[in-house]
């Protein structure tokens, strides 16, 4: 399973507040891709719901740069919009 960022994980928990769904939404979103920036669009675009999860998850596996284009995190501006959708990097 690849690492999954604080932010990510916070952002998982809080779209996902129960803790089974959580802890499954983790694991998924773990083996999607090793980049925060492909992670969060997979669980921004599931946006608390598991069958859009899954169904982002399925399409960053077929080929991770539609994900970002879909999420709006694929130009020049995208640290910006991943930090307003995961809160600033610490």
């Amino acid at each position: 399973m690849a690492v999954v960022s604080e932010r990510v994980r916070r952002r998982i928990e809080r779209d996902f507040p129960d803790p089974g769904s959580a802890a499954a939404v983790l694991d998924l979103v773990g083996t999607v891709h090793e980049s925060e920036r492909v992670q969060a669009a997979v669980v921004v675009l599931g946006d608390g719901d598991l069958v859009r999860l899954r169904d982002a998850s399925d399409l960053a596996q077929l080929d991770w740069r539609d994900v970002l284009i879909r999420v709006g995190f694929p130009d020049e501006g995208w640290p910006a919009r991943l930090d307003a959708e995961l809160s600033p990097a610490d």
